[in-house]
């Protein structure tokens, strides 16, 4: 009964999207919605389901549910509709801490796909490794779910406990795994060696946080100090973050020109040019990437193949062409939704037209990490290309 009213509901709204005004709307849905004609019906489909339904069922929710169905209704799946104790959840996420236990993870159909596993987590102590599926959380089957849905359910308060089912090597087993406060790092650095030559690493994890152009710079400069003649940033599994961090980083390895140039319907076109003195002008660079590498991360990767500063090394990357803006509403929730597409410096869209993933980036070199071993199999190739620039 409960997904026959959100689906009147959503259907009702659906309307919406087609023409109108948003006069007559309660604060928390108003300026979502448009048109007076249209969405009266809507208020009064609320209305009627919370006066005359057989169980009450509070008006702030049936808005949650109406505005979700709006924003289903886009196929999109790269929108979403955050109430407002999901949107504070989504604001913890963009900081280096969250309560969780410890996974990255990227889309399957049998549900969320561990991507990585952070040392000390508690997905590490309970024996969860990068490829394994998660298809349950508490009973409840994560398959078809939409990522964002699917860790929704799998997060919770540090000290809980919440029973997976873990897809390995197509067996399935269920682990309780305790939650835990987790921090994640966004940068790590290392020296390596290739051919008797330095070759300074830089991994970086994410974009979702304003520190992280700093993280990098810092750790290049080190790496630089300590003698590295080469260097590899590694992208893979980055699934992206500001397109404001994208530029600064791009801007570590660039003099100056476009970095990337965005167009949206509602937004004037604009192109973001690197900024500032670079620390790595000239540098040999390679760029690790995989499957996993998205949005801000190709912004970073595609601006650097462009312009012929870095060679990319790895899997095609992820294909995602297009940019969201977070827009809050008064009732504390948010929505987050397609704004634009975006553009490399050789007019490329890496996307599949509109909100499909398509072809994405290319390497010049082709590698690829097997989960399923110990070893990193890609980052011995791109320390043997970054090697073989060095003079």
């Amino acid at each position: 009964m409960k997904k026959t009213i959100a689906a009147a509901v959503a259907a009702l709204v659906v309307g919406i999207l087609l023409g109108g005004h948003n006069g007559w709307m309660p604060g928390f849905v108003r300026g979502v919605a448009v048109g007076d004609g249209d969405t009266r019906v809507v208020r009064q489909a609320i209305d009627t389901i919370h006066d005359r339904y057989y169980r009450e069922i509070p008006r702030d929710q049936l808005a949650d549910t109406a505005i979700a169905g709006m924003v289903d209704s886009l196929k999109d799946q790269f929108s979403h509709y955050f109430t407002a104790k999901e949107y504070r959840a989504f604001e913890q996420e963009q900081s280096s801490s969250y309560e969780g236990i410890g996974v990255t993870v990227g889309d399957d159909k049998r549900g969320p796909r561990v991507v990585t596993v952070y040392d000390g987590s508690p997905a590490k102590r309970a024996g969860i490794e990068a490829g394994d599926i998660i298809v349950s959380a508490n009973g409840v089957s994560l398959a078809g779910k939409k990522t964002d849905a699917a860790s929704r359910l799998i997060k919770g308060p540090p000290g809980t406990a919440v029973k997976l089912g873990i897809l390995h090597d197509g067996k399935t087993r269920v682990e309780s795994v305790s939650r835990a406060r987790v921090t994640v790092p966004v940068v790590a650095s290392a020296m390596k060696s290739e051919a008797g030559k330095k070759i300074g690493v830089v991994e970086l994890a994410t974009f979702n946080t304003t520190t992280a152009h700093g993280e990098v710079v810092a750790a290049l400069q080190k790496l630089k100090k300590q003698g590295a003649k080469g260097y590899v940033l590694d992208l893979r599994a980055n699934g992206g973050g500001l397109v404001s961090e994208a530029q600064l980083i791009a801007s570590a390895f660039l003099k100056d020109g476009p970095i990337v140039t965005t167009k949206g319907r509602s937004l004037p076109t604009r192109t973001l040019s690197a900024i500032g003195d670079p620390v790595l002008p000239d540098e040999p660079l390679v760029v690790l990437v995989d499957r996993n590498t998205a949005s801000a991360s190709e912004i970073v990767a595609g601006a650097l193949q462009d312009r012929k500063r870095a060679e990319l090394v790895g899997t095609r990357t992820f294909g995602k062409g297009i940019f969201q803006e977070v827009l809050t509403l008064s009732n504390g929730g948010a929505l987050d939704i397609t704004a634009g597409q975006y553009f490399t410096p050789a007019g490329r869209n890496l996307g599949g037209g509109g909100v499909k993933p398509g072809a994405g980036l290319q390497p010049q070199v082709k590698a690829q990490d097997d989960p399923k071993t110990a070893r990193d199999e890609a980052m011995p190739v791109a320390l043997r290309t970054v090697a073989a620039e060095i003079r």
